[in-house]
This record gives structure tokens, C-alpha cells and sequence, in this order.
């Protein structure tokens, strides 16, 4: 592998790892939400808000999640047809997969980040007592949704240039 190419790798690599780390700092501050609220209940006190802020929080670990999951192998794929075909027929099918993913992620990312601009730019609040600016706490799952947007391209761009992605896969897959 080229310096430059294996410095994309390793860098690509670093910003999935990162997403996922901040994923489990999501996850975490989750559950201390949960365990203050469970706290101020069991006190008799009101934690406004925490509701909606363990919701955003989730969706925020869910979409930074999605693309370190997928590289180390963790989405479910559904071997039933891959597993059995094997060299040409494989690699065709595994291309179609990549770029429908691929489509179907930069749509999504596209909508996430217009998302969060429309909400910014009409000072958009939630509806839930916390009365937070939503481009706020959009921000996270449109960084998720763009992310997994790019590793599906650098899968892609790595099953076309290389004839492998970048997912290891499990050594219980069908025909692998």
C-alpha cells in the first residue's frame, strides 16, 4: 500500500474509532441521565427535560455508532444469497450493496445536514420542557449520518480499486 493511501486508511479508520468512542461517551452520559432522574424521582424532585436529553442522547450514540459497527463487522448482513456465490458473481453483488448503501447514506446525510440548517436557521426549539435549539442536538446525528455516509463510499472506492472492503467479517459467514 502507498505512504499517502495508507495514510488515508489510517486516518479514516481514526475518524470511525473517534465516532464510536463518542458514541460510548453518548451511551454513557445516557445513563446518568437515567440514574439522576431515577435519583430526583426517588427524592420526590422534577428533572426537567431529562426525558428528551436521554432520547438525544441515544440518537446521538445510534448514528455515531453506525460506522465503527459496520467496518469491525457488527451490522447484521444477510448472507443468504452473498454467502453462496462465490469470485465474480460475489464481488458484483457485494459492489451493487456498496453503492446502493452509498446512495441511500449520502441521501440521508444530505437530509440530516439540511436538517440541522433549516433548524438553525429558523431558531427551531423542541416541543419538550428542555425548549432546546434543535440544530443542537440534531448536529450529532447528521456528524453520524455523514460518517457512515463516507465509509460507505471508502467501502465502495475499496471494493473497486482494491476488490476488497474494509468490513472484517465474521468467520461464521456463509461461504466465507
Amino acid at each position: 500500500m502507498s505512504a499517502p493511501r495508507h495514510r488515508l486508511r489510517k486516518t479514516l479508520d481514526l475518524v470511525y474509532l473517534a465516532a464510536g468512542g463518542l458514541s460510548a461517551l453518548c451511551i454513557f452520559l445516557l445513563f446518568v441521565t437515567v440514574i439522576l432522574q431515577m435519583l430526583f424521582r426517588a427524592l420526590g424532585w422534577s428533572l426537567p427535560g431529562a426525558t428528551d436529553y436521554a432520547g438525544y442522547l441515544m440518537a446521538a450514540a445510534s448514528f455515531l455508532a453506525f460506522a465503527y459497527t459496520l467496518n469491525r463487522g457488527g451490522h447484521v448482513r444477510v448472507n443468504l444469497l452473498l454467502g453462496r456465490l462465490t469470485g465474480g458473481r460475489r464481488r458484483a453483488l457485494e459492489l451493487v450493496c456498496h453503492a446502493a448503501a452509498s446512495v441511500l447514506c449520502v441521501a440521508l446525510a444530505w437530509h440530516a445536514v439540511s436538517m440541522v440548517y433549516w433548524s438553525w436557521m429558523l431558531g427551531d426549539v423542541s416541543q419538550g420542557q428542555d425548549a432546546s435549539a434543535l440544530w443542537v442536538v440534531q448536529t450529532p446525528v447528521a456528524v453520524g449520518a455523514v460518517i457512515l455516509a463516507l465509509c460507505f463510499l471508502d467501502n465502495l472506492l475499496s471494493m473497486l480499486f482494491c476488490g476488497h472492503d474494509n468490513i472484517a467479517h465474521a468467520a461464521d459467514d456463509l461461504g466465507s
